[in-house]
């Protein structure tokens, strides 16, 4: 999708629609919500995959020319539908033309954001000397757990950026001495909470914001607080709203940092 509403992007993209739950992130799955309302696949190791033809996979070209005629490079969130580190055979073969639009986009930096990072390394066609400089892979991480499953597979991934997705937030995150710049390390760090209507919430919450943010500006390492999801904070308590927050600051400031590359 071009002109993507998700604030830390600027177009969405998906060669195909569906995905398999894998961990508690997972439950109120927003894709798997619109992909069922409006039947464009199923979920589940099960399900059927929809594939997108040629003509949406030229849909970066233009993109790609826009960016270079304006001088401004453009973020592509793959995939907001889809993992595409799922590591389906039915999706190999637009996996792999995938590849060939990433590399051709020169203008374009891609954020492929997975909760698979053990699959990167095993699925992408790039070493570190020919990893291209616009493809950055990130992980979804909710807890502490999962930051430490899945970590270690992100930060031997040899891309220009590593960066996390904490979102949904369901418990806190040290990443403290995992946080810096270069190879081995997370350059940028993307934080909210759930705005669905089965939305979950802690009073701890704004706590582990804070704390995230804390570890992020000692470390020099961008931070990016996306929302406060169907949340609000109100005399020092968290309040559950009727529709998702609109308010983007956390101690009236509005956090939304990108790395420099």
């Amino acid at each position: 999708m071009e002109k993507s509403t998700i604030e830390w992007t600027d177009n969405t993209y998906n060669p195909w629609i569906g995905c398999t739950k894998v961990s508690p992130a997972c439950d109120n799955c927003y894709a798997e919500t619109i992909a069922s309302r409006f039947g464009l696949a199923e979920w589940g190791p099960d399900g059927t995959r929809r594939v997108a033809n040629g003509d949406y996979l030229r849909g970066p070209t233009a993109w790609n020319r826009r960016a270079g005629r304006d001088r401004h490079r453009e973020k592509v969130f793959c995939g907001s539908m889809c993992d595409v580190f799922e590591g389906r055979k039915d999706t190999l073969d637009v996996l792999s033309s995938l590849w060939q639009v990433i590399e051709a986009t020169t203008n374009l930096d891609w954020l492929l954001l997975t909760k698979r990072p053990n699959n990167v390394r095993k699925l992408a066609p790039w070493t570190q000397d020919t990893w291209p400089g616009n493809a950055w892979v990130g992980a979804t991480i909710e807890d502490q757990e999962w930051t430490d499953r899945r970590l270690p597979h992100l930060l031997q991934i040899p891309s220009p950026v590593r960066f996390v997705s904490v979102e949904p937030m369901l418990g806190p995150v040290d990443l403290s001495r995992h946080l810096g710049q270069g190879l081995g390390k997370i350059n940028w760090v993307i934080c909210g909470g759930e705005s669905g209507a089965q939305a979950r919430g802690q009073h701890e919450m704004p706590g582990w914001y804070r704390n995230l943010r804390d570890q992020c500006v000692e470390a020099g390492v961008p931070f990016f607080f996306k929302q406060w999801g169907r949340f609000a904070e109100q005399a020092g308590g968290l309040v559950r709203l009727r529709g998702k927050n609109p308010d983007k600051q956390l101690d009236g400031v509005v956090w939304q940092e990108f790395p420099s590359t």
